[in-house]
């Protein structure tokens, strides 16, 4: 079966405003949160081949040297599908979209 790598994103000033919040605010969605992405894991485990993480800072490195760098990348995961769409489709309701101030998953398929 197809293998897909699902990118998690977030621009960072949606980052920086969620952070900006209350620490009780930010603790309430993060329960709501966590509860939600849990029994997403749950429906979806059949098709979960590494449940991936969530990854911080960005350092890039080019034929110029190592420096910071910025992206929306904030995690991944790799799931198998019959197809891209399949494989998008398992994140129309995922709680980094729909709870966390998170923008979008990109789904993009291994190719060896």
């Amino acid at each position: 079966m197809p293998r897909f790598l699902a990118v998690y994103t977030m621009k960072p000033e949606d980052l920086a405003s969620f952070r900006s919040r209350p620490k009780a605010e930010q603790d309430a969605v993060d329960a709501i949160g966590i509860a939600q992405w849990t029994a997403w894991e749950e429906r979806n485990a059949a098709s979960i081949l590494d449940r991936g993480g969530m990854v911080g800072k960005t350092t890039r490195i080019t034929r110029n040297g190592v420096a910071d760098a910025v992206n929306p990348f904030c995690g991944y995961l790799v799931v198998e599908a019959e197809t891209a769409d399949a494989a998008a489709r398992l994140f129309e309701d995922h709680p980094h979209v729909t709870v966390f101030p998170g923008d979008g998953v990109d789904i993009m398929p291994f190719l060896t």
